[in-house]
């Protein structure tokens, strides 16, 4: 276990020395590290370049599949929201942080989400529909 966290920590130096939010994140299956990584947002200028996305889609590519229900993600610092609704999207079951945000860091949350009605809805609607029965 502390290896994990050593490899943790190390993860999150690398951000810090590329001027990133340092958090480093790994992804366990069976006891065994199968990924590593650590937040690159800044470096790669990307949204999503958080270290538990990165982690995960690094999983993901080693054991080429998207379901991760059998593995554990641990992560220096409590996830953001964007990150949390990954982790559930790829079934880990179970993650394990050292920190909780600090108090006056607060995510954005002036987006507004905003259902309309369209001509295309109805059609749209029959195309998920048919991914879903042909498809799961």
């Amino acid at each position: 276990m502390n290896d994990i966290w050593k490899v943790c920590l190390e993860e999150s130096l690398i951000s810090y020395q590329q001027g990133d939010v340092p958090v480093g994140a790994v992804v366990v299956r069976n006891g065994e590290i199968i990924a590593q990584s650590h937040n690159t947002r800044e470096k790669e200028h990307k949204i999503i370049g958080h270290a538990e996305i990165n982690v995960i889609l690094s999983a993901c590519e080693f054991l080429k599949r998207w379901n991760l229900g059998d593995c554990e993600l641990y992560v220096t610092l409590k996830p953001c929201s964007m990150c949390a609704e990954v982790i559930k999207q790829a079934r880990i079951l179970n993650v394990y942080y050292l920190l909780d945000k600090l108090d006056y860091k607060k995510e954005f949350s002036k987006t507004s989400f905003n259902k309309i009605e369209s001509e295309y809805e109805q059609r749209y609607a029959e195309i998920i529909s048919s991914f879903f029965k042909e498809k799961r």
